[in-house]
């Protein structure tokens, strides 16, 4: 990945699950037991309606861009999804990237990849797990099968894949695991799922349906960005969002985490 490599980033190909994960890392910096990893949207799914692509690989690394900026000194990593960025020998079919994008065997993979990541940041105890689009919805996955998630923050993710399909009258994924089955699994964890108010791919109303699914008192906090799509300009506002004070409140998040 030549973005990360030119700001610096340690980037790998490494093997996880039934998959080879692209991954970049922020070279040490700062002292937190808490590891910020961004994940990657789903990129490329399809060339044209109805036609799945031949590589997934996003045009835009949009959630790389985001975690180029992350705030505070604290350890950063990306994940990239299955088969985006080039290595395809093992198991690239496109149902991956398609109707089972959020499959057991994708959760699986992106575990073993957070824990390969978490030793490589000299054994971090806990994760804060960001995601953009779709992964922000496998973010949510996995932060509902993990004990070691301190945060879930998500960008313009279709977190209700029911509600989604349903709102644009998609093919369901019927390979895929619905994070919001388990929502209620996560009515402890600080969350902050962050929509564009102008987003007509993933409108507020499948974050709100998402949130629906927890106890009311849960940690959650919806926040709408004004004028804002689905693609332009996450990472041009970035900055200015990433110090959102619900994010800041966040322990291990900012320039203030011990």
């Amino acid at each position: 990945m030549a973005l990360a490599r030119e700001a610096g980033w340690q980037s790998a190909v490494i093997p996880a699950g039934d998959f080879d994960l692209v991954v970049a890392q922020r070279p040490g910096r700062g002292s937190s037991n808490v590891l910020t990893v961004y994940v990657e949207g789903d990129g490329l799914a399809y060339a044209a309606p109805g036609r799945r692509a031949m590589d997934p690989t996003p045009t835009d690394p949009l959630a790389l861009r985001l975690a180029l900026q992350h705030p505070g000194s604290g350890p950063v990593a990306w994940l990239a999804r299955p088969c985006q960025y080039g290595p395809r020998a093992r198991n690239c079919r496109s149902d991956y990237w398609s109707i089972a994008r959020f499959a057991p065997a994708v959760i699986d993979s992106a575990g073993a990849a957070l824990d390969r990541l978490k030793a490589d940041a000299g054994g971090a105890s806990r994760v804060i797990l960001v995601g953009y689009s779709g992964g922000g919805a496998l973010a949510a996955l996995l932060a509902e099968r993990r004990a070691d998630v301190a945060a879930l923050v998500t960008i313009a993710a279709n977190l209700d894949l029911s509600a989604w399909t349903a709102a644009h009258r998609l093919t369901p994924l019927s390979g895929s695991v619905d994070p919001a089955i388990d929502a209620a699994r996560l009515s402890r964890l600080p969350q902050v799922h962050i929509v564009g108010g102008d987003d007509r791919t993933v409108s507020p109303a499948i974050a709100r349906a998402f949130v629906a699914h927890m106890a009311a008192d849960a940690p959650a906090t919806i926040v709408i960005v004004p004028g804002q799509d689905h693609h332009c300009c996450w990472a041009a506002r970035w900055p200015e969002l990433a110090m959102h004070g619900d994010l800041a409140h966040i322990p291990g998040w900012g320039p203030e985490a011990p």
